[in-house]
């Protein structure tokens, strides 16, 4: 029976079958016979023993049921695998495992697990990356309200919001690419990382494991990859899903009842927002997003305890590894998926951005304003506390900024009232934006090849 929610509800099969126990199973069992394989090139045991190990390291000779079975009786995961692994290679498997400590096998098959998954990761980056450079475009002379702090401020364009997004998620592209140096690491070293049970062969076996797997041998080690670049890893799955629920959270605010500017795709037919309320379209899908990210976050700081292993290593690492290693990627996996189709289906409510834009009748246009007076010679200072003085002037009589600046002397000595309407018009205050925009798409064309 499933217990936990990523046996049954959340993450992607694929994602899932790279974590699954036959999937691990095989994982561990190509690193015993990339092992084999590097002691018959280097003279250390039978070219034809290598190729019996070799052969027979597959799930389909070696099954996780075994395996278990002798675990029980071992309580000792690592050689349960060799010994299920030494039954299906009759004289042969007297050669397997041959010099490695357990965690060779372990932090090397954790590495090619890590290939795959960071793949799936990397694939799903590419696609919302490419979402957000598809609204930048599609949006890029949109005009909303820009807000700080929860209140409304200049106007921005819904394509640069989109822009800016993008070049978020192509730094978590950049930051995944950059460690798969550290996080595609190998090691064949023994149980204190000197090598002493390989022998002078050690460089050269280690060498031959890795290039076999497609991995990177790690330099220098002791029983384990040193969990510093584990902490990396969980850090970069962490900052992603923080990317992710950034976006998300953008969202559930701008579906907010009296913001209503988008809201997630809604299937009318069958889709029910609330068991009481009929009415109700919930965010349900970036509030899913914004909930699993704290579980991300906070494995992270599981990840960072385990860094700190007593002398050559302890055991400590290994229990908590077992949890937040899969359900990190899982649980980013479903992330993710969920942040493409949010925007993959978001919709938009032009009515409502238009209306949001004029709720605050001019004063969010204050700054333009104040910047043609200093344009006309008023002092930025004098001209900042003008119109501060008349913001809270139009505030206070309830009226909009423009009859309270064609009322004030200060200004129309210096402003026509043509200069002033032109002024407070928000597709006139945006800037750069649309270059910028432009820009990011030009960019992000090359680097996406």
């Amino acid at each position: 029976m499933a217990i936990h929610p990523i046996e049954f509800r959340y993450g992607s099969s694929e994602m899932r079958g790279v974590f699954e126990e036959t999937a691990r199973l095989q994982k561990l069992l190509d690193v015993e016979a990339a092992l084999a394989r590097a002691h018959g090139e280097v003279g250390n045991i039978p070219a034809q023993d290598a190729r019996i190990i070799s052969e027979a390291a597959s799930t389909d000779k070696v099954k996780v049921a075994r395996v278990k079975e002798i675990e029980a009786k071992t309580r000792h995961d690592i050689m349960a695998v060799v010994k299920a692994l030494t039954e299906v290679c009759g004289r042969s498997g007297k050669y397997i495992h041959l010099g490695a400590t357990s965690y060779d096998i372990v932090d090397t098959a954790n590495a090619l697990q890590f290939k795959d998954a960071l793949g799936i990761v990397e694939s799903d980056l590419l696609e919302i990356e490419g979402e957000f450079l598809r609204l930048a475009e599609e949006k890029i002379n949109l005009v909303a309200v820009g807000r700080t702090h929860g209140q409304h401020a200049v106007p921005i364009t819904y394509g640069l919001k989109f822009a800016l997004w993008a070049r978020e998620v192509r730094r978590n592209i950049t930051r995944l690419n950059e460690g798969k140096k550290r996080f595609y690491t190998g090691k064949m070293s023994g149980a204190v990382g000197s090598q002493a049970s390989f022998g002078e062969k050690g460089p050269a076996i280690q060498a031959i494991v890795m290039d076999d797997l497609g991995l990177v041998p790690a330099m220098v080690s002791n029983q384990v990859v040193q969990r510093d670049s584990y902490a990396e890893l969980l850090s970069l799955l962490a900052i992603i899903c923080a990317s992710m629920e950034k976006f998300s959270k953008e969202v559930r605010n701008l579906m907010r009842t009296e913001i209503a500017e988008v809201s997630e795709g809604y299937d009318e037919s069958s889709q029910v927002g609330s068991s009481t309320m009929p009415h109700k379209r919930n965010p349900i899908t970036a509030e899913k997003v914004c909930g699993l990210a704290r579980v991300v976050r906070a494995n992270l700081s599981v990840a960072l305890e385990n860094v700190a292993l007593e002398h050559e290593r302890d055991l400590t690492n290994s229990s908590a590894e077992r949890a937040i290693i899969g359900e990190s990627f899982i649980l980013t996996d479903e992330i993710l998926k969920s942040t493409k189709s949010i925007f993959k289906n978001l919709v938009f409510h032009p009515e409502n951005i238009k209306r949001n834009l004029e709720l605050s009748r001019g004063l969010n246009l204050a700054e333009a304003v104040m910047i043609k007076l200093v344009d006309r010679g008023l002092g930025r200072q004098d001209a900042h506390e003008l119109l501060r003085r008349l913001s809270v002037k139009a505030v206070s009589e309830d009226t909009g900024l423009e009859d309270v600046l064609l009322q004030d002397s200060d200004v129309t000595g210096l402003l026509s009232p043509d200069e002033i309407r032109d002024a407070l018009r928000p597709e006139n205050y945006i800037g750069t934006a649309v270059y910028q925009v432009r820009e990011v798409l030009k960019r992000s064309k090359a680097e996406r090849g």
